[in-house]
């Protein structure tokens, strides 16, 4: 259940270049898609990210295979606002993304937890940022979908689970930061309780009306800070 934000622009096309390590020798599809996977990263970098290792693995992960063929074109798989994945759903607006990648402020080996795997981009980002990943998926077509593209390019490692996202994924907490990429009324005290000390949790929060909230968990007490304005489908139950 991967979402969008409300932000919007146009990306303009730039020449390909072998940036992200994709030069001679490859299709001309590719080698437009690359040119497009570019042009998004340039348009992050317009919108301040900053992150090092979220603008590398945003260049290198290919958006477009984790469309499913019957949603994907050329024209919307690396524009700057979200793509339907089927099921109702989306795979977020690129920037909203990269936003909350950089706001976990993630460090190589954290274990991070995804509440609403969709189309398992988010996932392959976090990993490619050195997570080691846990994501779970209510919506079961879905989450088959995720578990193919994720294996099809190369993440096996990536943990995904069909379930209930509010439950968490007890098992394996506490984690180091979580990411919840559909709207809860408020944050389910069960995801807080399964954070790390020192860890950070960032979900878009509301009905309706919806913020970014980023909460950290500091000697046991937790801060909360409202952050963007976006626009996500609700978090659901069992």
């Amino acid at each position: 259940m991967v979402r969008a934000m409300l932000v919007m622009a146009v990306v303009s096309m730039i020449p390909f270049t072998n940036s992200f390590g994709e030069g001679a020798g490859i299709s001309a599809e590719d080698a437009g898609w690359a040119a497009r996977r570019q042009a998004m990263v340039a348009q992050l970098k317009v919108y301040h990210i900053t992150n090092t290792c979220v603008l590398t693995a945003m260049g290198k992960i290919r958006r477009h295979v984790f469309i499913p063929a019957a949603y994907r074109n050329s024209r919307d798989a690396y524009a700057d606002g979200p793509c339907p994945i089927g099921c109702g759903q989306t795979i977020s607006q690129p920037y909203i993304v990269a936003y909350m990648t950089e706001k976990l402020a993630l460090m190589p080996g954290n274990k991070v937890l995804e509440i609403g795997t969709g189309s398992g981009y988010q996932a392959a980002v976090l990993a490619e940022c050195g997570a080691d990943v846990y994501t779970i998926e209510i919506i079961p077509e879905l989450a088959c979908h995720a578990h193919a593209a994720l294996d099809a390019e190369g993440y096996q490692g990536i943990h995904i689970l069909t379930g209930d996202g509010h439950k968490g994924w007890p098992e394996y907490s506490p984690f180091d930061a979580i990411i919840v990429t559909c709207a809860p009324d408020e944050v389910p005290r069960t995801l807080v309780d399964q954070l790390k000390e020192g860890g950070h949790l960032i979900a878009p929060v509301g009905r309706g009306s919806q913020r970014l909230v980023i909460l950290h968990k500091q000697h046991g007490q937790v801060e909360q800070v409202e952050d963007l304005p976006v626009r996500f489908v609700p978090m659901v139950r069992e």
